[in-house]
């Protein structure tokens, strides 16, 4: 079997050759950042599979490509970047790697949830500039706060948010059973939650999930956070909500267009803190990544 990690770039080939084992396969690394569009058919050909970090892969050039069967993708959010059913249905399996960063995106979203609470970043800006702006936000002890889907990062950020004397009740679509959290009905968990923490996959099903009929029922001065995918909210209904005061704050780490584009509305809202899809970087869940690929390529034969 004949690999390639497409955009081995930012120091990912360096993390791959740092975890690599005897009898790992051999893997092309290709240390590039950018691999237009336009080209991917001529330098993917040749190859059984590819690892792929962040480029978006359409399912005509790969196909046009004749010999990818598998491509592995760096991370759960797979469908962000390749159009998944596509690619299966043309006899390409996509492989995700789950698990490797939960800790690290709920530490993220922790840490993003308290800097919403308190201004932070708005302080910050205001401190760097000259000014003494002291900005006044909730105490967190003893709030609720309703997590949106608990999976690996959920339960983790169950652990983090009950360890701190947070009430924590969550809706998930399937059934769980998770030390410390009530499991309620989505109304509820709307209707109850002082901080609303997204952590559903995205999913044809979760598209705009949080829509805004659905941020109309948050409680008014609600904190919304978002470490999952930018998509599963609608963006325009939480930027309206966030302007007209019923969001009382929205810290997020993901976006429906990323890099956010210049001039993004989000960008002038002093009542959002954001940042650059950056929760899963740490150096232990950036290896664990990488290591994961490695052993799902090893597992391709």
């Amino acid at each position: 079997m004949k690999g390639l990690f497409l955009d081995a770039s930012d120091g990912l080939a360096d993390i791959y050759r740092s975890v690599g084992r005897d009898g790992d396969p051999e893997v092309v690394l290709r240390e590039i950042s950018d691999v237009p569009a336009g080209e991917i058919t001529k330098i993917c050909r040749g190859y059984d599979y590819i690892i792929d970090d962040h480029t978006f892969l359409p399912t005509s050039a790969l196909v046009a490509a004749e010999t990818i069967k598998n491509v592995v993708f760096l991370g759960t959010g797979a469908r962000s970047y390749m159009h998944v059913d596509e690619l299966e249905a043309a006899g390409i399996k996509v492989h995700t790697i789950k698990g490797y960063g939960d800790t690290a995106v709920a530490e993220h979203a922790f840490a993003l949830m308290w800097a919403g609470a308190r201004g932070i970043a708005a302080m910050d800006r205001g401190m760097r500039k000259g000014g003494w702006l002291s900005v006044e936000g909730p105490q967190l002890t003893g709030k609720t706060v309703g997590l949106l889907g608990v999976g690996g990062v959920g339960t983790e950020m169950a652990r983090l948010c009950a360890g701190v004397g947070m009430k924590v009740i969550a809706w998930n679509r399937t059934k769980r059973d998770v030390p410390n959290v009530t499991f309620v009905e989505l109304e509820t968990l709307v209707a109850e939650s002082d901080v609303l923490s997204v952590h559903l996959l995205l999913t044809d099903e979760t598209r705009h999930f949080v829509d805004a009929a659905m941020l109309a029922k948050l409680k008014p001065g609600c904190l919304l956070v978002n470490t999952a995918r930018g998509a599963v909210i609608d963006e325009a209904a939480m930027v309206e909500a966030l302007k007209s005061g019923h969001l009382f704050h929205a810290a997020l780490d993901v976006y429906e267009t990323e890099p956010l584009p210049a001039g993004h509305p989000l960008a002038s809202l002093e009542n959002a803190t954001l940042s650059p899809h950056a929760a899963f970087r740490t150096p232990e869940a950036t290896q664990a990544l990488v290591r994961g690929a490695i052993d799902i390529a090893k597992s391709l034969g």
